[in-house]
């Protein structure tokens, strides 16, 4: 791809990723910009902040419903009495969470990574229309192919297990095969014919050549995996009906629906659920921001071929 020409020297930039930082740099901010962002994001943050105070008031408050935006009370012993005082498995609830959302993080890994080189690097009749054909599943609704699916599920025997909730990661989506398709299309293809020489196969160069390069690409769809299935609530709502297999999104609106008649829901304990399912997630994209941004750069702008 021909990298435009720098204006104030004539000069082309030696290379694309310089480029993209020469692009990236032209934009300066300025005083106003980072208050403007500054207010912008002191919006967004109000519900948090909310939600950390109604987790730390005391049982009198949340039994009256007066909630106040900045915390007044500072009741610690909530985040141990959700596991003990519901008489929910809110520990098992987390426990459930971890194990669908790993395994449904690994399953995307591999699958989403040896599609994705197939159609980037295998040369077969027909492979862009089936690449095309692929990426149009991705304007087909959810909700069109949920009854189907709940139907084979059930005819398998999957139904109040967490099979539905894991086995189709194991055969990625289009979206994640889109990235990885357009990270290795930017690999130079003379690294898989000196491996070739080398006497690898096309697993062998996927798995020792093209495999440790994708690291950011597949973090990515690791992080997009995880906080899908660590907050999903509708595939454990229809696929699980036993207590003790709920994940925590599930358990949290379960913990607001068995409380006694004419009272209301121990919201506190209920806030408590909430900055637990939410703080991983935080702690993750953190972790993983820095391959998040090296996937935007380097296979943001491939193109499709």
């Amino acid at each position: 791809m021909a990298l435009a020409t720098d204006a104030a020297t004539g000069a082309k930039p030696k290379s694309e990723k310089d480029f993209a930082t020469r692009g990236l740099s032209v934009f300066k901010a300025s005083p106003a910009t980072y208050a403007v962002l500054l207010v912008v994001s002191a919006i967004f943050f109000v519900p948090f902040i909310l939600m950390i105070s109604i987790a730390l008031s005391s049982d009198l408050t949340s039994s009256q419903n007066a909630f106040t935006v900045f915390p007044t009370e500072f009741e610690w012993r909530n985040f141990t009495e959700v596991f003990t005082a519901t008489g929910l498995p809110v520990g098992r609830f987390v426990g459930n969470s971890v194990i669908i959302a790993t395994l449904s993080a690994v399953g995307q890994v591999l699958s989403s990574s040896l599609v994705g080189y197939a159609f980037a690097r295998l040369r077969a009749p027909g492979k862009g229309v089936m690449f095309m054909i692929v990426l149009a599943t991705m304007m087909i609704p959810a909700q069109i192919t949920m009854i189907p699916q709940f139907l084979l599920f059930k005819e398998l025997g999957w139904v109040n297990t967490y099979l539905p909730l894991i086995i189709p990661n194991f055969f990625t989506n289009a979206f994640n095969v889109f990235l990885v398709r357009q990270f290795v299309s930017r690999i130079s293809g003379e690294l898989d014919e000196a491996a070739q020489m080398d006497g690898l196969g096309y697993f062998g160069v996927y798995r020792r050549i093209i495999l440790p390069m994708m690291w950011p690409i597949l973090t990515a769809i690791a992080i997009f995996t995880l906080t899908h299935a660590w907050g999903d609530f509708m595939g454990p709502l229809i696929y699980l009906n036993a207590e003790n297999q709920m994940p925590l999104a599930l358990g949290l609106q379960y913990m607001t629906s068995t409380s006694n008649e004419m009272q209301l829901p121990p919201w506190n304990l209920v806030m408590v659920g909430s900055i637990i399912l939410t703080l991983p997630m935080i702690v993750i994209y953190y972790l993983g921001q820095k391959y998040l941004y090296e996937m935007n750069l380097q296979g943001g702008s491939a193109g499709v071929k």
